[in-house]
């Protein structure tokens, strides 16, 4: 198993920036992707970013330009860098883990809230 510990949610006013982290523990070896995941009260949850072990990585069309995902396999971390953030940003950010069988393990996550 995977367990995964998010940090870094925070109230920013529009435009600001926040980092968000995530440590992973447990089986690490069997992660293969790595990525951010956010839900809005009364929407979906919804891919924000992802990163392989290659560093190969894929955005959400709203975040592109703005965000970037980064991970530290030495320390199992994954982060992700929020820029000129916006208040349709303001969400619970969820990290997440796929690990090989293509089980997916999740974090608690993080608020992160932008004022306008």
């Amino acid at each position: 198993q995977v367990q995964l510990v998010e940090s870094g949610g925070d109230l920013v006013q529009a435009g600001g920036s926040l980092r968000l982290s995530c440590a992973a523990s447990g089986n690490v070896a069997s992660i293969v992707v790595m990525g951010w995941y956010r839900q809005a009260p009364g929407k979906q949850r919804e891919l924000v970013a992802d990163i392989t072990g290659l560093r190969r990585t894929n955005y959400a069309d709203s975040v592109k330009g703005r965000f970037t995902i980064s991970r530290d396999n030495a320390k199992n971390a994954v982060y992700l860098q929020m820029n000129s953030l916006k208040p349709e940003d303001t969400a619970v950010y969820y990290c997440a883990a796929r690990v090989v069988g293509a089980t997916t393990f999740w974090g608690q996550g993080t608020q992160v809230t932008v004022s306008s």
